[in-house]
């Protein structure tokens, strides 16, 4: 075997096929591979939504509870913020606290951080289709305004000057 014709033979063994995608994953699967590999399918709907072609039919979306839970709390935020906006009357903060009622517990300051900080997220979560996004920040100024309205921050954290040794338990 000559040298071209024994690198041309490794060329080709070594290559992949196009369905092959070590690293790339899957977003759609045809229907006869639910019945054959379900696990492959499944596995990769808990992972992220994934489309299932059918030769008879449109083809449908299969998702976790979570992702599709994720997607209702942001169209219901995606509705809030709609409506936040569509009014003319005060400011966007006085808004969405009229929305948002927990926004209240926050400084006037903070009240415009969390509008500008959670629209922000919701542009960022449309834009990307990361409905996380926008969820978690509205959560963190939900948790931080529980928190002040407990009355957790009111009193001066006493800061240690010297650092204390502590045995080993």
């Amino acid at each position: 075997m000559s040298a071209a014709t024994k690198s041309r033979k490794t060329f080709q063994s070594s290559e992949t096929p196009a369905t092959f995608q070590p690293f790339k994953t899957r977003t759609s699967f045809q229907s006869s591979e639910l019945s054959r590999s379900s696990a492959d399918v499944f596995a990769a709907a808990a992972d992220h939504p994934v489309r299932v072609t059918r030769r008879d039919g449109e083809s449908l979306v299969l998702m976790s509870e979570s992702a599709d839970a994720a997607r209702i709390s942001l169209l219901e935020l995606a509705a809030q913020l709609v409506a936040v906006s569509t009014s003319t009357e005060g400011t966007l903060a006085a808004r969405m606290s009229d929305r948002f009622p927990w926004m209240l517990a926050l400084s006037p300051a903070d009240r415009k951080a969390c509008a500008d900080d959670v629209l922000a997220a919701a542009r960022a979560s449309f834009a990307t289709n990361q409905p996380h996004l926008a969820i978690a920040e509205l959560t963190s100024w939900r948790e931080t305004a529980t928190a002040i309205a407990a009355g957790l921050g009111k009193k001066p954290v006493e800061w240690l000057d010297d650092p204390e040794a502590v045995e080993r338990p």
